[in-house]
């Protein structure tokens, strides 16, 4: 798809300047009605006073993060008028309910076609019952069960990712599914784009799903359009619209290319240049993915077409793209797997739990890396026990940061962290956009989700928990081959004077909304 950038690009930014126009449109309307001082708009105003007493109360009482109540609190407190008529334009006026819907639609009709390879739950708390509460709730919670029969590699950089894809798209004979948060027309997604052609020209079943505003900016209005007249199906996920509503928050960030049913990437890596630091953002991008090869890329197989199959007009046979029907997979195991989806409609927040079990069943160490740090009690609470404890907590975050505002948030809670033995770490040599867990030799987590409230609680996210297997081992190289280019950051380099520790404490009772 060569040729998508200068041309495409007055259509592009018409789209965006309408939809960014009509939201700004609602906004000064809202704020006209505050403003006035008539008598009429001095009752509409104690109308939205006693509507911000009522809303607190709601607030209150909600099933929800204590972080997002005390933000929502605050801001009513910092604006009473207004704030109480905010909470609920955002709040109210979506329709959360309806994708819900469809969301436990989908997961009904699909959840037995996990265990077409049957249940290895069992085996693997034969091997070892320290790993009953992840793999546990995981699958009987969850609904995302253990696999055996996978071979796993651990790809260290987008660079190293981009030429597995690549070799890996090739071989593909019957079909290839996409679904990633950000697509950049350049040197890496237009050499997928040309495998895609080619291969939907021979007759393969190619899907492509792309979140609508990780490529606000990037894609022709027409994208989806032109990739169908190229034998391409192509869906958005959650067309931006100017609407105020907080369903515009629910983004779809996984990262996932599936081959077959038998090979299946994911990982931080989007299809952009500066994931393989063709194009410089913010220095060298350290990122990371992993492959899975045989049982394991089904379930995330799976787990793809769960979100095709959001619209109820779609049906999907999914015995008929299983792969091993006529006969049981045969790629020998390196351990176990166990591939997970979160979403953030479900109330269940199976990414923070993945992350809260490997620090709280951790007994020698736990290495972390994320680009972003930040991050509600439980996990302080999870991380500063675990440190106080005696183990070995070390996180990477990046020295060079794609968002200044999150990064002056991320580093206000290096000292609490610091101050209770954990050690951290900034990647000198640019942004270090890996989100992996690793723990005492024995577990890790590879995937999408970083150490943020919009990954853990308002994002689609996915990822794969590694039992006793062999990519375990090189995760933890790789973090350990990455210190050599960090600094540790110590309790002086936190705040040197009152401007600079006041300034992100305020920021952190926003952190809920970046």
């Amino acid at each position: 798809m060569a040729g998508i950038k200068s041309p495409w690009l007055r259509l592009v930014l018409r789209r965006r300047v309408f939809v960014v126009s009509i939201l700004l449109v609602q906004i000064g309307f809202l704020l006209f009605l505050i403003a006035g001082s008539s008598i009429s708009f001095q009752y509409f105003s104690w109308a939205l006073n006693v509507l911000s007493i009522v809303v607190c109360i709601y607030i209150l009482n909600k099933k929800e993060k204590a972080a997002y109540k005390l933000t929502w609190i605050f801001l009513i407190l910092m604006i009473p008028i207004f704030g109480g008529a905010l909470y609920v334009i955002f709040l109210f006026q979506s329709n959360p309910r309806k994708l819900r819907r469809y969301i436990d639609r989908v997961k009904t009709q699909s959840q037995e076609f996990f265990y077409l390879s049957g249940d290895s739950l069992p085996t693997l708390l034969a091997e070892d019952r320290g790993f009953l509460p992840q793999a546990s709730y995981l699958q009987k919670y969850a609904g995302f069960p253990v696999y055996t029969h996978t071979q796993t590699e651990y790809l260290p950089s987008g660079e190293v990712f981009f030429k597995k894809a690549l070799e890996e798209l090739e071989k593909a004979r019957r079909y290839i599914f996409l679904e990633f948060f950000i697509l950049k027309p350049g040197r890496m997604l237009d050499a997928i784009l040309e495998i895609l052609e080619r291969k939907a020209k021979a007759g393969l079943d190619i899907r492509l799903i792309y979140d609508d505003l990780g490529c606000f900016l990037s894609l022709p209005s027409d994208f989806v359009q032109r990739l169908g007249e190229k034998g391409i199906k192509c869906i958005i996920f959650n067309s931006f619209r100017p609407i105020l509503s907080t369903l515009q928050n629910n983004r779809d960030h996984r990262k996932l290319i599936c081959i077959d049913g038998e090979t299946a990437f994911t990982g931080g890596t989007n299809l952009g240049d500066e994931y393989i630091n063709v194009v410089e953002r913010f220095g060298h991008w350290k990122d990371t993915s992993i492959i899975l090869r045989g049982e394991g890329a089904w379930s995330l197989t799976l787990i793809f077409l769960q979100m095709w199959n959001l619209e109820p007009w779609r049906k999907e046979d999914y015995p008929a793209l299983y792969p091993w029907k006529d006969s049981p997979c045969t790629v020998e195991s390196d351990g176990f797997v166990q591939p997970y989806a979160d979403s953030p409609i479900d109330d269940e927040n199976v990414g923070e739990h993945v992350y809260i079990q490997i620090i709280n069943n951790a007994k020698d160490y736990v290495y972390i890396n994320t680009p972003y740090l930040v991050i509600d009690d439980n996990l302080i609470s999870a991380l500063t026990l675990a440190a106080k404890s005696g183990v070995d907590v070390r996180i990477i975050t990046p020295h060079r940061w794609d968002k200044k505002i999150v990064a002056i948030t991320s580093r206000s809670y290096y000292r609490q962290l610091i101050t209770a033995g954990v050690k951290v770490y900034e990647y000198s040599s640019g942004f270090n956009h890996s989100k992996t867990f690793v723990s005492d030799d024995r577990v890790a987590t590879v995937g999408t989700t970083n150490l943020d409230f919009r990954s853990l609680y308002l994002h689609f996210e996915c990822g794969v928990v590694l039992y006793r297997n062999r990519s375990i081992q090189a995760v933890k190289e790789d973090f350990l081959n990455t210190l050599p280019f960090c600094r540790e950051i110590g309790l002086a380099d936190c705040a040197r004077n009152a401007f600079q520790r006041v300034v992100p404490d305020v920021l952190r009772i926003f952190a809920p909304l970046m």
